[in-house]
């Protein structure tokens, strides 16, 4: 999580969405818990098909949400987003990303063509290509941890 501490684009960004990490994920609940005191950390709820962003404050609650995920229980947040933060099953060096099937991010990040965004995996979710689709969104850089 260094790497992405350091990264010119998180230091650079105000309004950051995050993601809170299911098991088999980079783990991200401490630094999203340690720099909602810094930035705006902004995290995913699943309604229904898609994903809604919601404003992290220092007091927040968290409850479990479609698919096993914290999610804030505070209201949707509007505003301007800084940089997004994808996680994935895998990533290539093009920024390709395998999700879990179900869409959300690629709906998501296209209603926000002009935010940067950074896929975040372990190295050997690092492979060589993957397969996309017409609607899949490609993530601007990656970090390996």
């Amino acid at each position: 999580m260094q790497k992405l501490a350091a990264f010119p684009a998180f230091i650079q960004a105000q309004r950051i969405m995050l993601y809170a990490s299911l098991p088999d994920e980079v783990q991200t609940l401490d630094f999203v818990q340690e720099w909602c005191r810094y930035k705006q950390i902004i995290l995913p709820t699943v309604v229904g098909n898609d994903i809604v962003p919601v404003l992290l404050t220092p007091d927040d609650q968290m409850r479990i949400g479609d698919f096993n995920i914290l999610e804030p229980t505070s209201k949707p947040y509007h505003g301007p987003i800084d940089l997004v933060v994808v996680p994935g099953m895998a990533f290539d060096a093009e920024g390709h990303r395998l999700g879990r099937g179900k869409g959300y991010y690629d709906r998501f990040l296209a209603q926000y063509p002009d935010v940067p965004t950074i896929g975040l995996c372990f190295d050997f979710q690092f492979v060589a290509h993957i397969p996309t689709e017409p609607h899949d969104r490609a993530v601007q850089w990656v970090i390996t941890l």
